[in-house]
């Protein structure tokens, strides 16, 4: 496993596995994906490691993991972790298999990116086992697997308004009469007659607190500034000229203005001659 940083991190919103994943990149670039890809989360991905493993040198290593950056499968920079006692910035490599564009990676570090759902249904609804666990507690609602059928989408409804699994529970088994005939035809009853309202819930607030890294001078930035994985520096781009009142000093004249200022000023031994 990796020291903290060099530790692959699988991003969510990847594919399924397929034979041709990478087969957009260069044959050396492919096969060092498709490798990382292998991988387990944590895995050691620095270029040292990669090199012992692999049949390339650190150079060689090192410009394919900037192509994979430039290329969209990968991306160096840092996130928060909180822990019981404090929040702790920690270093990551992102990796996906399927390849992604500054756009997402952009959404990616603000945390809008949905994670991967499974792509298997399960063979039960919540509402079917709900209803398929009722005689487990109350013996006297043992319904057939017909009855939790018909009574499936009505507590799928229940559901649908934001009502939870003990609400329903509660509706469904509280005062109960001392003999009961017809099971599903009393649940059918109270599902109708008890069915709450639209609820509607405000979203929980989620913060996420992740930064990425220039793959070239390690600078941190935002995400906008990082087209590529690289700062506008590493790609060639001139800097941004500063804002600032009129007159400002420039940030390279500071000190030259500095030096001619010291340079005009009185020595203290010819002050008191003056």
């Amino acid at each position: 496993m990796a020291n903290p940083g060099y530790g692959k991190r699988s991003a969510p919103g990847q594919r399924p596995r397929t034979d041709h994943d990478f087969a957009h990149l260069l044959p050396r670039d492919a096969a060092v994906a498709a490798y990382i890809d292998g991988l387990c989360d944590g895995a050691d991905i620095s270029v040292k490691t990669l090199a012992k493993m692999l049949p390339y040198g650190q150079c060689a290593l090192r410009t394919t993991l900037n192509r994979l950056q430039e290329a969209g499968h990968l991306r160096r920079g840092s996130e928060c972790v909180a822990t019981e006692e404090a929040l702790i910035w920690v270093t990551r490599t992102f990796f996906s298999r399927t390849w992604h564009d500054d756009d997402w990676w952009d959404a990616f570090t603000r945390g809008d990116v949905p994670q991967r759902q499974s792509a298997q249904r399960p063979t039960r609804s919540r509402s079917f086992i709900l209803l398929a666990a009722l005689g487990r507690h109350t013996p006297m609602l043992t319904l057939s697997q017909a009855d939790c059928v018909a009574l499936e989408p009505q507590v799928s409804e229940w559901f649908e308004r934001g009502a939870t699994e003990p609400e329903v529970l509660h509706a469904l088994t509280e005062g109960l009469p001392a003999r009961i005939h017809h099971a599903a035809a009393l649940l059918g009853r109270r599902l109708r007659d008890k069915l709450p309202p639209v609820r509607e819930a405000a979203p929980a607030p989620r913060v996420v607190l992740r930064a990425l890294e220039c793959g070239e001078c390690r600078a941190p930035g935002s995400a906008e500034a990082m087209r590529g994985g690289l700062c506008a520096t590493c790609r060639g781009n001139a800097p941004e000229a500063s804002c600032g009142p009129a007159g400002a000093v420039p940030v390279q004249g500071v000190r030259a203005r500095m030096s001619a200022v010291r340079a005009g000023l009185v020595p203290r031994a010819e002050r008191g001659h003056r």
